[in-house]
């Protein structure tokens, strides 16, 4: 590839290899029946929406922003997922959502007549306080964490509006890891799936890495959707999408170099 027709910086996109990435992605979501969608914190080049809309099934949004752009660009309102809503926001946030979770049951319950007055579905994230992600900075599972509520602080029966739950505890992670979380989930939220409709296993599942068991992937999924028939299964991987699919274009300004370290200036300081 000549690299002189492009600016500097420039992030540089092969189309060859995020059609190859996507339709590894979609081979997963046909074999095993399920729906995956875009995460827009891992790939938001909106010009290729078109492109990824004809493989996945929607998008994730964690903001207004984001929503609106989704709905613009691909056509399909957002599933939408934000630690809190703004309440000045929240009005236009449910016009370009189609899914909302919330992060607590607090939020759920501030905003719970005006969702349940939409078509919207309402979720609620959830923490099994079970990750396998070694550096504790990044792990959302943390007992302590912010992220979703832990089974201690959820009542035998989920609030009426609910339709579904969401975690995500996944970093670049195997199939294998996600097997293991997955049991931990089900062991401990299990008895409020009659109650729901729909169920995601957000992101970090990086189904197109080169040493990704895609087919022990599918048989997972399978498993759990043969025991629980009624539930919709939703995944949203994020850097899978994109993974090795282009490269940051960038200059050399100036090397400073000082004791012996010599550091390099860049154009996308």
């Amino acid at each position: 590839m000549d690299v002189s027709q492009f600016p500097s910086p420039s992030f540089i996109l092969e189309e060859e290899k995020l059609v190859a990435n996507l339709e590894k992605i979609a081979g997963v979501q046909a074999a095993a029946d399920i729906h995956i969608i875009l995460a827009l914190k891992a790939f938001s080049m909106w010009p290729m929406f078109p492109l990824v809309g004809k493989y996945l099934t929607g998008a994730t949004a964690s903001s207004l922003g984001e929503a609106r752009l989704i709905f613009e660009e691909m056509g399909v309102k957002a599933h939408t997922y934000s630690p809190a809503y703004l309440p000045e926001e929240f009005t236009d946030l449910l016009k370009y959502s189609s899914h909302l979770t919330f992060n607590s049951l607090s939020q759920f319950h501030q905003f719970q007549e005006e969702i349940n007055s939409s078509k919207v579905s309402a979720g609620l994230r959830v923490n099994p306080e079970y990750s396998e992600v070694e550096t504790d900075l990044y792990n959302p599972a943390s007992p302590i964490g912010r992220l979703g509520e832990t089974r201690p602080n959820l009542p035998d029966t989920l609030p009426q509006g609910i339709d579904g739950l969401h975690f995500h505890t996944l970093c670049e992670s195997s199939s294998h890891t996600f097997e293991r979380t997955l049991a931990v989930f089900e062991e401990k939220f299990s008895t409020y799936f009659p109650q729901l409709k729909w169920v995601n296993f957000g992101g970090g599942h990086l189904m197109t890495r080169a040493d990704y068991d895609r087919d022990h992937l599918v048989t997972v999924l399978k498993a759990f959707k043969a025991r629980h028939p009624h539930l919709q299964v939703i995944m949203e991987p994020g850097s899978a999408i994109a993974w090795q699919t282009g490269f940051l274009l960038t200059r050399v300004l100036d090397i400073v170099e000082n004791h012996g370290v010599k550091t390099a200036i860049l154009d996308v300081s």
